[in-house]
């Protein structure tokens, strides 16, 4: 009923609308979706802002190497073992250990391949 009064009297749009501008507006400027839920009778919209930035990755206490395959991850897509060793000049073990704490801290994603052909992307 109230939503009808405020449609009528143009101060929302039609239903579905702004959901959906939302959305668009998130993926326009590179932020995640937002998450869109039901909360105690209304709708709570939680946006969340860019955690890619070195800002935010220092402070989830990435290294030097991770920051710069976060930065390798957002123009490429994705980054084998292999180009995380060549990257950022380091042993194989390394790169496993590094690339796993990313996975553990959610800023990436491992591929449903192992060994041989194994690739990460941003989560």
């Amino acid at each position: 009923m109230l939503a009808d009064v405020c449609f009528m009297g143009g101060y929302i749009d039609s239903w579905g609308r702004g959901t959906l501008k939302i959305f668009d507006a998130c993926k326009e400027v590179g932020l995640p979706e937002p998450e869109i839920k039901e909360f105690q009778g209304g709708v709570l919209v939680t946006l969340y802002k860019n955690n890619l930035t070195d800002e935010q990755l220092i402070k989830l206490g990435l290294n030097e190497r991770q920051i710069k395959a976060v930065a390798f991850l957002k123009e490429k897509g994705k980054i084998t073992n292999k180009e995380y060793q060549e990257l950022n000049e380091c042993s194989r073990n390394t790169a496993s250990n590094d690339l796993g704490d990313l996975v553990q801290k959610k800023v990436l994603i491992g591929s449903d391949i192992k060994g041989a052909g194994a690739f990460y992307q941003l989560k």
